[in-house]
């Protein structure tokens, strides 16, 4: 008997909060906020909301900068 589930072979589709790229979610490193700072999820289950990172150097290290901008957009600092 065929699977009819509506959600057979979805591959969830995310975006790099620093870059824009979208990418499988399997494929970007999973990071939350708390404490005002940033965290590494990296089983992915933490209840909290996710901010996706691509594993590239360059958008890794510019993470602390987003999140100090997100902050100020959002009247935090």
């Amino acid at each position: 008997m065929p699977n009819k589930s509506s959600n057979a072979g979805h591959i969830p589709i995310r975006t790099c909060v620093v870059c824009r790229s979208r990418m499988a979610q399997g494929r970007l490193l999973s990071f939350i906020s708390q404490d005002g700072g940033i965290c590494f999820d990296p089983k992915r289950i933490l209840p909290t909301r996710k901010h996706y990172v691509c594993p590239v150097e360059s958008c890794v290290s510019a993470l602390p900068k987003w999140q100090k901008r997100r902050l100020k957009v959002r009247g935090k600092k």
